[in-house]
């Protein structure tokens, strides 16, 4: 058997001490999470976190640095997931979009409210994510390369 990690993307946008949040209903049971999904083939780490902010919240997403990359293991089965998570800024919902359908809702959230929501938590990155942010933890994106079509 092939042991392959999920790879995914996530979106730290903070707004005046409230962080935007996803609500996403999965298997009858309301979880929250920051904007996030997987990297799709030939797609940067940028590129999938701007995609998939825009498809779950539609909002333009603008990544100015790497908060962190980590690694976590899911579940009876230990799926593992390597997860690069971003922060920068987010422009107002488009609302001639939909986000995808198994987004519920969007939410701005402090980080208390976050904290006491923990059993909705999609995974334990979502605080640690937030944790590390609030800490400072920024890196360039320049830190990033990206070489999916190298030169011939």
């Amino acid at each position: 058997m092939t042991w392959k990690p999920h790879v995914t993307v996530a979106a730290i946008i903070e707004n005046s001490g409230y962080f935007l949040c996803v609500e996403e209903i999965i298997e009858g049971r309301r979880r929250l999470n920051q904007p996030a999904g997987h990297l799709e083939p030939g797609e940067s780490l940028v590129d999938a976190v701007i995609r998939e902010v825009r498809e779950e919240t539609t909002r333009a997403f603008t990544p100015e640095a790497l908060v962190g990359v980590y690694l976590w293991r899911a579940g009876p089965d230990r799926t593992t997931f390597l997860r690069a998570t971003f922060t920068g800024y987010a422009g107002e919902a488009d609302p001639d979009l939909q986000p995808d359908p198994e987004i519920d809702a969007t939410v701005w959230l402090s980080p208390d409210h976050i904290r006491t929501r923990r059993e909705e938590w999609r995974s334990p990155l979502v605080m640690e994510c937030v944790n590390d942010y609030l800490a400072g933890q920024r890196y360039p994106l320049s830190l990033l390369r990206s070489l999916l079509d190298p030169p011939e």
